[in-house]
């Protein structure tokens, strides 16, 4: 009987979940925002039919049988991305995350797919801030390189301590690409890049100086190389010992193949020349995480057709390789002709800041429409899925939100939320304890009451 009940219940949540799925949806009198070629509407509609984006135009008749939203002259936008986040992987910073792993076996073979929890209560907070899409990124684990605060740590962690190689320690590990909408799955795309610190991170791990990572670097990227041509050899250990695990060597190929980017995490201008001459030399594509001096050698990494991942308040000297970090960094790089994709302080608890952060972009210099684009369709395409979202055009995922005005005014609020055409709950943990407890003269819940 149990059996019986669970297999109804089963067919109807599918056949309410297909139900949902397939509503069409009318959004009308709306100023479009749509981060393509179209530009914006001033009075346009947008239908989703079936989860997709099915138009985008001025405005037209309502079609037959369609749930219609009225925005009143409000904005509608593509949903935005939070680049560089740790979202789906962190919920409170005292009792640790998912994004790093200290072992000799898992450098590069670490997937940040596998550490994803959908019921994060983070996720709902970043909807509210419009936000439809991630990219989660790996973090260098502690006395890699990654944190200012253990440099001593770090230069501990050398190649030449423990098993004898620390050579994965030089990959965090791959990112991923996930939506925010609520249900089981929120993957979209996995093994998007390849995380590698440079600088003094990277100069932490490799034993001391930054021109010893290039070199390991490039020594564990032939190894790659003489694996994926002495396969069987490896496998009946009839090949030389190799540092790097077979689950990284494995991990690696898509990189040495050019089909995955390394993200490199990298802040003063030298280094990120050092980075872009051993993409040049070793063949790999690469995306600039941070580059605060990037603005200082914009032209090379244009010429080099590198994009560019940053946040736009970084403009302290927290390093001394960031002392010439500028808020006007993302301007100069854009006027450049890179392709600059905004990152917020904090990809977790603050990645709903991100529109405020894009405001702050514009503040000083650069274009609304290419600061709209640095959060929607730019970090899309950078990471392989521009096919499906991060703007407004047919046939796309419709991911989107209506805004009351302009989404970079911090006064502005979205009125709905869209994901793969599933209008998402426009609340959060936090609004439900705030509303649990605002009003006093409530009774309060029974664990409060005196000798329960």
């Amino acid at each position: 009987m149990r059996k019986m009940l669970l297999a109804a219940w089963a067919v109807t949540a599918l056949a309410a979940a297909t139900a949902v799925q397939a509503e069409t949806v009318a959004i009308i009198h709306a100023r479009i925002l749509t981060a393509a070629a179209a530009g914006e509407i001033l009075d346009g509609t947008v239908v989703i039919k079936d989860g997709k984006i099915a138009s985008v135009g001025a405005y037209t008749a309502v079609p037959t049988g369609a749930r219609v939203i009225d925005a009143a002259g409000g904005i509608v936008a593509p949903g935005f991305f939070a680049t560089n986040s740790a979202l789906g992987s962190v919920e409170v910073n005292s009792l640790g995350s998912d994004l790093s792993v200290d072992n000799p076996a898992i450098g590069a073979s670490f997937d940040i797919q596998y550490t994803l929890n959908a019921e994060s209560i983070l996720l709902p907070v970043a909807r509210l801030g419009g936000l439809t899409s991630a990219v989660v990124m790996p973090k260098p684990g502690r006395g890699r390189g990654g944190n200012d605060d253990d440099e001593t740590d770090a230069r501990s962690y050398t190649a030449g301590g423990g098993d004898g190689s620390r050579s994965h320690a030089l990959f965090a590990g791959q990112a991923a690409v996930i939506h925010l909408s609520k249900g089981e799955d929120i993957l979209t795309r996995a093994r998007v890049g390849m995380v590698v610190p440079f600088g003094q991170a990277g100069a932490g791990i490799a034993g001391g100086a930054r021109g010893a990572e290039i070199v390991a670097l490039k020594t564990a990227l032939q190894d790659v190389r003489d694996y994926m041509k002495n396969r069987a050899a490896y496998d009946r250990a009839g090949y030389r010992e190799l540092p790097l695990s077979k689950g990284d060597l494995e991990a690696l190929i898509p990189v040495v193949q050019g089909r995955m980017p390394i993200i490199a995490d990298v802040h003063r201008a030298s280094d990120i020349r050092a980075v872009l001459k051993l993409a040049k030399d070793e063949g790999f594509k690469v995306i600039l995480d941070g580059a605060e001096e990037g603005w200082m050698v914009a032209g090379e990494i244009a010429k080099a057709g590198v994009p560019v991942l940053l946040n736009p308040l970084n403009d302290r000297p927290e390093s001394y390789e960031m002392l010439a970090s500028t808020m006007d960094n993302a301007a100069r790089l854009q006027a450049a002709g890179v392709t600059v994709a905004l990152e917020s302080e904090g990809g977790d608890y603050r990645a709903r800041e991100t529109r405020y952060d894009a405001g702050n972009a514009v503040a000083h210099g650069m274009p609304y429409a290419a600061a709209l684009a640095a959060i929607t369709i730019n970090p899309a395409r950078i990471f392989g899925v521009g096919d499906r979202t991060g703007s407004l055009e047919a046939s796309k995922d419709a991911d989107l939100v209506i805004w009351t005005a302009d989404p970079f005014e911090p006064l502005s609020q979205p009125t709905a939320v869209f994901i793969h055409g599933q209008q998402q709950p426009m609340t959060s943990r936090q609004l439900e304890l705030r509303d649990r407890y605002k009003d006093l003269n409530r009774p309060l819940p029974p664990g409060y009451s005196h000798g329960s």
